[in-house]
Parts: structure tokens; sequence; C-alpha cells
């Protein structure tokens, strides 16, 4: 029987300026430490040289647009299948935007991601046309009223917590309320937060896991549990990226353990919750 997979996946942004902005690693290196840390692919935006480094790291490659104008779809993904990437995150559109321009944008998107034979995912993300749990919701009905089709989408729960201001009592009541588009997900963005921060520090500086992280790990166990629970037997894969940002972009506090050092400690840490339910 077939079973489905994980794939560990890094994000290039938890590198940015490591180890320093001085002594700042070439994309080789950095790259040659991702695969040291057992991860599996790692997240990128097209670029000069991303597919033979992909290659020779032996890679998989989940690209990246950025985009309100339907017009660039097509061209954006292109860059991104060049680069070897068959799987792409989309931020789509703004938190302003109306359903009905959202829709049609997401509709646009998806045709092309067919036609290129590209699987998107749109990511639920702040400033985007996805910033709250009402707007996927109704995107997503929207979509799928439109097509019969679910939408698919690149679950980070960090966002839709800190809108809504949850705690760690709450997150699986008020975050897996739609079991069908986590289950029908390829990507996660499992990075650790509480309800006022979308990334908290998965290590102390010392070795130990921080109470915070150790308080939303059962989140992230109900997040993969419902994803297995519809993906049992099938031969499907889930892309997990323990998305730790760096100081610079504000994710990151200067005080706080390095998030690069601290993502491959979450990598650990998710590949043992997966284990324990795939053996269950």
């Amino acid at each position: 029987m077939s079973q489905p997979v994980l794939r560990h996946i890094a994000a290039r942004w938890s590198l940015v300026q490591f180890p320093s902005e001085v002594d700042e690693w070439s994309l080789d290196r950095k790259f040659s430490a991702i695969k040291s840390a057992g991860f599996d692919g790692v997240a990128h935006p097209p670029c000069v040289s991303l597919s033979d480094l992909c290659s020779r790291h032996g890679f998989f490659l989940v690209g990246f647009i950025s985009s309100s104008n339907a017009a660039e779809f097509q061209e954006l993904l292109r860059a991104n299948q060049d680069c070897g990437a068959h799987h792409v995150n989309v931020h789509l559109g703004t938190g302003e935007m109306p359903l009905s321009q959202t829709a049609d944008l997401a509709l646009a998107l998806m045709g092309q991601g067919k036609r290129l034979n590209v699987k998107v995912s749109i990511e639920t993300h702040r400033g985007t046309c996805t910033e709250t749990p009402e707007r996927i919701y109704a995107l997503a009905d929207a979509y799928q009223k439109t097509t019969g089709e679910l939408l698919p989408l690149t679950w980070d729960f960090s966002h839709l917590a800190v809108v809504k201001h949850l705690s760690p009592e709450n997150f699986i009541e008020r975050l897996i309320v739609r079991p069908d588009l986590i289950q029908s997900a390829h990507q996660f963005h499992l990075r650790p937060f509480n309800g006022h921060h979308c990334q908290v520090p998965v290590t102390d500086g010392k070795g130990n896991l921080t109470r915070e992280v150790r308080d939303w790990l059962p989140f992230a166990k109900a997040v993969l549990k419902c994803w297995l629970e519809g993906n049992r037997g099938k031969d499907r894969e889930i892309l997990v990226c323990p998305e730790m940002g760096p100081v610079p972009g504000g994710y990151n506090l200067s005080a706080l353990p390095n998030g690069w050092e601290d993502a491959k400690v979450l990598r650990v840490e998710i590949e043992k919750i997966w284990r324990s339910l795939i053996a269950g």
C-alpha cells in the first residue's frame, strides 16, 4: 500500500545574512548546510544558477511568486518552472481587494498553473487576499462554487493566530476548522507562534526547547494528524517548511537564537511527530 511522504523544505530566507551580514555565505555553501541538516529541498524564488545548485545538491525545489496582476502569472510561473520548481507558493493580491477580484485572480492563477503543469498554492499570509480566516474561507468557497474543486493553499497558521489573538488552548479549535482544505493541501509553513507573535523561538540558546514552542507542538501534531487522516494509503507528498525568519524583516529579534539554527532543531521535532503518526 502506498504511504504519503513528508519532505522537509528549508526556507532560503532562514539563512539571510547567515552567519552574519558581513560574512554571509554563498548560496552554494548555504545549500550544503541545508543538505547536511537533513532537509530534502529548499523554498527559493527564481535566480541565476538555482537549477544547477538544486541539481548538484539533489534538492526538491519549491518556487515562489508574489503578484496582484493576472497578466504576470504565466511569466512568473514559467521562471520558477525553468529553475526546476514543480510546486510554487504564491502571495496573491492584497488585503484590500474585494472578493470578486481575488476570486478572478485565483481562477486565472490556477488556470495558468494547470496549463504549465505547475502545482500552485496560495499562501495564507498577512498583506495578501488571504490575511484573515474569513477571507480565506470566502475565497475557497467562491473557487469551489465555480470550479467544483478545493482551492490549493499553502497553510501558514501563524498569521491567522495573530490576527485573532489566539492562545495555545484554542489553536486547534480555532484553526483546524476546514479539514478538507488542510487535507487537500501540499504545502505547510510550520513556524511556531503564539497569539501575539507569528514567530516564537524554538530554543533558549542553551539547546533546550522553549516553553512557547512546547505549547505550540501539540498544534503542529494536530495539523499533521488531520492531513494524514485524509491521505493515508495515498501516493501524496506533504511539503513542510519550518520557516524561521531572520532578523532582517522583523520576524526574529536580535536577542533571540538564530533563525536558521532554530529551523534545524524544529525540523527534527517535526520529523519526530511525523514518525509517531505514521507508526500509529
